[in-house]
């Protein structure tokens, strides 16, 4: 029988959690965890958004979505406008503030990496994640 650690999907797993743990833990200041962030970072690499586009860009529940838009949008982070191609529906957006708050963690988020990736040298790092880009594409979308 195989130990754990030669299960890569398990070693995956653990370093997600881990990953989310250190990313949450620097980011609880702010009162905002990991699945915020990431709409956030989206957000910025987009003119706005559905939050059905967000759903199934970052793979969360679209109930998920409207709790978290709400709490950004509260925190002047995000806001809802009307979409221009449909009247009737909204796009979530990026405010000034959002982009500001991102840069202020970007700082964290590269703390986060480097203590992840701390056993790793820099050609070890930069291959590791052409080779997590490679398997996100084809398994992620």
């Amino acid at each position: 029988m195989r130990g754990l650690h030669a299960d890569t999907g398990y070693l995956l797993y653990r370093l997600g959690l881990r990953s989310g743990q250190l990313f949450n833990s620097s980011l609880q200041e702010s009162g905002l965890r990991l699945r915020h962030y990431a709409l956030l970072r989206f957000l910025a690499t987009s003119p706005g958004a559905l939050q059905r586009e967000l759903s199934a860009s970052l793979g969360y529940d679209p109930s998920a979505i409207v709790g978290l838009v709400d709490d950004l949008e509260q925190l002047g982070f995000a806001e809802r406008r009307p979409s221009p191609d449909d009247r009737r529906s909204r796009i979530i957006v990026l405010t000034e503030d959002g982009r500001s708050f991102l840069r202020d963690t970007d700082e964290a988020g590269q703390r986060v990496t480097n203590e992840l990736l701390e056993p790793l040298d820099t050609a070890e790092r930069d291959a590791l994640h052409v080779l997590l880009q490679k398997v996100a594409e084809a398994g992620l979308g």
